[in-house]
């Protein structure tokens, strides 16, 4: 009708009105574009995704009128035929005099086989000149169903995109003047999920209906997929204790009590199409390409997820910083992962869940990022001489070394997480 101002009309809007910390959601979308074409967006449950797409399709409605903006949600779709039926029902709605036309179905992933329906109604000719914007909590999933619509997207730029975390930069400016010294221990252990920043910030502690939901969503993924919540739990505390550790899945599988590889390798793929996992290869300087055959480390690239799961369960600050500084190295080199993970999804990287690392019989680094920057993170105090090897092992490549202090030396330099996270406004 475009009375877009109405109350109702856009409850996840509705409710930002009444939250005292709104933040700034930027994963490399700044605009819709006014062509037609199909866009997939991917992410976590929880991040923010519905509400964006209501303020898109407020903006919407708002630049080009009445008609020019409609919307589906996928959870309350049955089937791939009933997807088809709305789409095709929707579509017929758009004024013959509206220029921009946009469809936006969110949660698209919640229908099975919903790929097949877009291809029917584009190979039909129904959403000629109009864009179709999508959402889902599946990455691989989605990534798939886009694979399967060759030529049919459009002659967009570019067509996929992941909803990334809210960064700490943008986390600070919105909280750092309430958190104060306990800024960089809450997004920690927020991870810049939107809800629970604020939460955190709110009340000083991850309150338990934000635990009782990313278990939630995540039990109910793996439980659609006909798993095991108890292996589940195992998995993820295997995870949480190996830290940065590489190590194969015959391990996991053993430790996790799991009943071969071929079932530890499902779970780490679910958990990956889920964005809270990403994935360590060993990184050769020989070939320049990550090696998959070899031992590998799992990341949390959520953290959100592993405040949820770790066995030591932190909810505060407070908690945070009072583990084991072990623990903490650990924990700093996930907060590293996910933001690594994050700008390259808002580049458009393909796969940035791929973390390579690299390793030798006496020394490693963490993180190889694009084998132009070497990344080792560290809790403690570090200095340019435990480095020195690494001159010799990469002449003219430089090692960044996040830790908690400073030093500028010849191809290592090293900073704090805080500031590391910073640069990443």
């Amino acid at each position: 009708t475009g009375r877009i101002d109405e109350r109702g009309v856009f409850p996840h809007l509705d409710r930002l009105k009444n939250v005292p910390y709104v933040f700034d959601l930027d994963f490399g979308l700044k605009e819709l574009p006014e062509e037609p074409g199909v866009m997939l967006v991917r992410g976590a449950r929880q991040y923010g995704k519905s509400t964006w797409m209501e303020g898109a399709i407020k903006q919407t409605i708002r630049s080009f009128g009445p008609g020019s903006a409609f919307y589906l949600n996928g959870d309350f779709i049955s089937d791939e035929n009933a997807l088809t039926q709305a789409i095709q029902e929707t579509s017929a709605l758009f004024p013959a005099e509206t220029g921009v036309r946009r469809l936006f179905i969110d949660e698209i992933t919640a229908v099975k086989n919903w790929q097949k329906a877009l291809k029917r109604t584009l190979d039909a000719g129904e959403l000629d000149n109009v864009l179709v914007v999508t959402t889902g909590s599946r990455a691989t999933d989605l990534m798939r169903g886009t694979e399967r619509l060759p030529g049919r997207k459009g002659r967009l730029a570019r067509t996929n995109f992941i909803f990334t975390p809210i960064s700490y930069f943008e986390f600070s400016r919105v909280c750092g003047s309430i958190l104060k010294e306990d800024t960089l221990s809450a997004y920690c252990l927020a991870g810049g999920c939107p809800v629970a920043c604020a939460e955190i910030a709110k009340t000083g502690s991850l309150p338990a209906f934000i635990i009782e939901m990313i278990r939630d969503w995540i039990f109910g993924e793996f439980a659609a997929d006909g798993r095991s919540r108890v292996s589940l739990i195992h998995v993820l505390e295997c995870i949480a204790q190996r830290g940065g550790t590489p190590f194969g899945q015959y391990k996991l599988t053993k430790e996790a009590g799991l009943a071969n590889n071929t079932v530890a390798a499902e779970y780490i793929r679910i958990l990956t199409e889920l964005l809270c996992v990403g994935r360590g290869f060993f990184w050769d300087p020989g070939t320049g390409v990550a090696v998959p055959r070899k031992p590998e480390k799992y990341h949390f690239i959520n953290v959100l997820a592993a405040s949820v799961f770790h066995p030591l369960s932190p909810r505060t600050p407070g908690e945070f910083k009072a583990m084991p500084s072990q623990v903490l190295g650990q924990w700093y080199e996930w907060v590293v992962a996910q933001e690594l993970w994050r700008r390259a999804a808002i580049t458009g990287k393909d796969m940035p869940e791929m973390l390579p690392f690299w390793q030798s019989k006496e020394h490693e680094v963490d993180f190889v990022n694009d084998s132009t920057m070497f990344i080792e993170v560290k809790y403690g105090q570090s200095s340019p001489v435990e480095f020195a090897w690494f001159t010799h092992a990469f002449p003219g490549k430089r090692l960044l070394v996040i830790h908690n202090g400073h030093f500028d030396a010849k191809d290592v330099k090293g900073i704090t997480l805080e500031e590391f996270l910073a640069e990443g406004n």
